[in-house]
């Protein structure tokens, strides 16, 4: 994985920076409405290079507009990988009347200690000016400059060079994800319970406000000031549970790829849950939890954490894996998080899918367990 090492700093609001950050988002929407059409009318994935080959803006220098086209292409190849694990991911399809600007490597001069970016050659001299910054660093591979909402100014961005991270570690590690504990993990010495006791609380405030706030609306006549009322504070209120429901999901994966790097784990193997909501009919209370369960999400941040600290990630079928006993290999469905085997052999229910999860991994198939497991390490978010 290569971690870009980067140089922070934040520049006044202008008219220019304004404009140039418009015109980026100009560009931006056309890339993104042109490459939708073709796809849609002629069934043709148009490849970046010719993408950057159709758009030009003048306003904005080449390396630029190209930068924007590259950045959008990242976008739909993120959402590719993730459309392999999630059949609902759509493609990015929002507009942008703002966007990032952008500077190549070509656009950037740094002469006594002087940094000027190169913008096009429009109409509009005061605005496609070169932008002049005091620099006492080094010369960057490539700058961006975005908005800052909470401190109303222009951040920049410069990225000087990435660095492939090696990873020298050797143990192996196995998840199984759960709608009830967010991630049950073994390493082979150590079991850990990512504790998913807030995650469904938000998930049960979030279905309470949507049937709530859905009740009002539909007494209301649409269309009237009260009813357009009801939908901005229903958006408002889901769109700031689900930026809670992610906060707690990327801090409960950030502190358990932490602890597993101190475990000195090169390996990951991740139980695949894809299509498991096909076909399901476990009574309306169960259907909604399963439909709401958002494993691709934490599957896809565990991936790009793990890949970001230099480990392998690998997905492994996750059939019978909490059934089937470590120790003697015989098969046992439990109703409740305890597990106990015939041969003895007891613990907790997801703590047996981990290690049968990693076995997998290690081996390609299930194997005994030898020795006894240590009781699991319980994490939960704060």
């Amino acid at each position: 994985m290569k971690i870009i090492i980067a140089q922070r700093m934040n520049l006044s609001k202008t008219e220019q920076l304004d404009n140039l950050s418009h015109e980026a988002g100009i560009v931006y929407t056309q890339a993104l409405v042109i490459f939708k059409r073709i796809l849609r009318k002629k069934n043709i994935w148009l490849s970046k290079n010719s993408m950057q080959r159709i758009i030009n803006n003048k306003n904005l220098h080449s390396q630029t507009t190209q930068g924007i086209v590259e950045n959008l292409y990242d976008n739909i190849n993120a959402w590719r990988q993730k459309y392999k694990n999630d059949k609902r991911a759509r493609l990015p399809k929002k507009r942008k009347w703002f966007f990032i600007i952008i500077y190549k490597e070509s656009a950037i001069k740094l002469r006594d200690n002087i940094l000027t970016l190169s913008n096009g050659i429009g109409i509009n001299k005061k605005f496609n000016k070169t932008i002049e910054i005091p620099w006492k660093f080094e010369k960057p591979k490539m700058i961006k400059i975005s908005f800052n909402k909470n401190k109303m100014c222009y951040q920049l961005n410069a990225i000087y060079n990435t660095v492939k991270l090696e990873n020298n570690n050797t143990e192996v590690a196995g998840i199984d994800l759960g709608e009830i504990h967010i991630a049950v993990v073994n390493t082979g010495a150590k079991t850990y319970i990512i504790n998913g006791r807030e995650l469904r609380s938000k998930r049960r405030y979030q279905n309470k406000i949507k049937s709530e706030l859905q009740k009002q609306i539909s007494k209301k006549k649409k269309g009237s000031k009260r009813y357009k009322k009801l939908i901005n504070k229903k958006n408002k209120n889901l769109n700031k549970l689900k930026n809670q429901i992610n906060d707690i999901c990327q801090k409960q994966t950030t502190k358990l790829m932490s602890l597993l790097n101190d475990d000195k784990v090169k390996t990951v193997g991740i139980g695949d849950l894809t299509n498991i909501r096909d076909n399901i009919n476990y009574g309306k209370k169960v259907n909604q939890k399963l439909h709401q369960w958002n494993f691709s999400e934490v599957t896809f941040m565990i991936t790009y954490k793990a890949e970001k600290l230099g480990m392998e990630v690998k997905k492994v079928s996750e059939r019978y894996t909490t059934q089937t006993c470590p120790i003697c290999l015989k098969r046992h469905k439990s109703y409740d998080r305890n597990y106990i085997c015939s041969c003895g052999f007891k613990y907790h229910r997801d703590g047996v899918g981990a290690i049968n999860i990693r076995s997998m991994t290690m081996y390609q198939g299930l194997v005994p367990v030898v020795g006894v497991m240590a009781s699991p390490i319980g994490i939960r978010y704060s």
